[in-house]
């Protein structure tokens, strides 16, 4: 029942199917209920005493005509209340009408209309009286019944305006908010999916430099000894195995539809002994040092400083191989985690044997500048320095 009525004071927008079903249910409930209350006034009023200017027949089907009218009360609501004003005078069963007329119009338009119109049904007392000739009651009673009628009325329908304008508004405003959600939950997919290339260009990059170095070494080895060509073929297949699984995590991710999809586990600040292992099997000279507390800093710290030495590595092994790189992790609690990685600058005609997008300094500024650091790069001295100083909350 509170449903109906709800849908009553407030309808649907405009065009849709259930704002017609809508439409033509309160239509219905307003016909009936001028019906009603004109069937009331009928023995009630002075429509059965001698004297009235129409014969009590001939009111009764003029008062229903009235009602039929109200069908058209949405299209016209000022018109139709005129029109039924004038016909108060002489029929008693138009009254019902008149008062749902008066409704609708304090509903469509405006206060001051809906007021004269109140006022002039009130007004139009005096030539009732004028044309009946014996009423059952003093004019004092017509024009108190009536303005009570009226104002209840104009009172209801004002409300009705006043609660649909706040619930529109009401509307607006969430559907402004429903599509302000969907804007941030689009700007946090492609931050996401921005992250996710981020981890596919550190990923990639690395393996596929381990598969370079190898290939290069197999292509200049021509003496190699079959077990040295096999240890090679190994790494790189390995590497190769691991850059495409890797790859297809990734792009399962970016898939459409994936959202719900568990991210794979990401290596940390405990994985970087594993790393480095890595990196010294396949031919590096690497000297690392972590002077970090017990416990480490946050996962997500975690994980940019180890990107951030993978990353560091790779430039290393494509710039300067054969090159020792030292690699040195320190800092606190409330204070930073500071990342250096040196390596022997290359020679000033030295090209790199492996190609690169030139974009791996510039992913790990990114990163660093997310996490609310800074990092700086460049030839030191004989050396290539990257140290890089990310915040470390307590």
């Amino acid at each position: 029942m509170a449903g109906l009525m709800f849908a009553l004071l407030v309808p649907d927008p405009a065009g849709s199917h259930r704002s017609v079903i809508r439409d033509r249910l309160a239509d219905t409930v307003a016909v009936i209920v001028a019906l009603a209350y004109g069937s009331l006034t009928v023995p009630l009023g002075d429509a059965t005493r001698e004297g009235a200017p129409l014969p009590w027949p001939a009111d009764v089907a003029l008062g229903v005509l009235c009602c039929a009218a109200l069908l058209l009360r949405r299209h016209r609501p000022v018109g139709l209340t005129i029109v039924l004003l004038l016909v108060s005078t002489v029929s008693v069963m138009a009254t019902g009408a008149v008062i749902v007329a008066l409704f609708t119009v304090a509903i469509h338009r405006r206060g001051p209309v809906a007021l004269v119109l109140g006022a002039a049904y009130v007004a139009v007392v005096p030539v009732y009286f004028v044309l009946h000739d014996s009423p059952q009651f003093p004019v004092w009673v017509d024009l108190l019944v009536r303005a009570v009628t009226t104002a209840g009325a104009l009172g209801w329908g004002m409300f009705v305006r006043a609660y649909r304008r706040l619930t529109g508004t009401l509307r607006e405003h969430t559907a402004r908010l429903e599509a302000e959600q969907h804007l941030r939950e689009d700007q946090a997919r492609l931050t996401e999916r921005a992250r996710i290339a981020r981890e596919m260009h550190d990923v990639l990059a690395h393996r596929m430099s381990l598969v370079s170095l190898h290939a290069g070494a197999l292509e200049v080895r021509t003496d190699a000894r079959p077990e040295e060509v096999a240890i090679a073929a190994g790494a790189i297949r390995a590497s190769a195995h691991e850059a495409l699984e890797e790859l297809r995590g990734v792009i399962g991710v970016l898939r459409e539809g994936a959202a719900g999809r568990p991210e794979p586990p990401q290596p940390g600040l405990a994985d970087l002994p594993g790393l480095v292992d890595s990196a010294r099997a396949m031919g590096m000279t690497v000297h690392y040092t972590c002077a970090v507390p017990e416990g480490g800093p946050s996962v997500v710290l975690g994980r940019t400083a180890y990107r951030i030495v993978q990353e560091g590595l790779t430039n290393a092994r494509k710039h300067a191989p054969g090159s020792a790189v030292r690699v040195q992790l320190d800092g606190e609690p409330g204070a930073e985690l500071r990342i250096r990685i040196a390596n022997p600058g290359p020679a000033p005609a030295a090209r790199p044997d492996v190609p690169g997008a030139g974009m791996g300094l510039v992913g790990i500024g990114e990163r660093v500048a997310l996490a609310g650091g800074h990092v700086r790069y460049g030839p030191l001295g004989d050396d290539f320095l990257l140290d890089a100083r990310l915040p470390w909350r307590a």
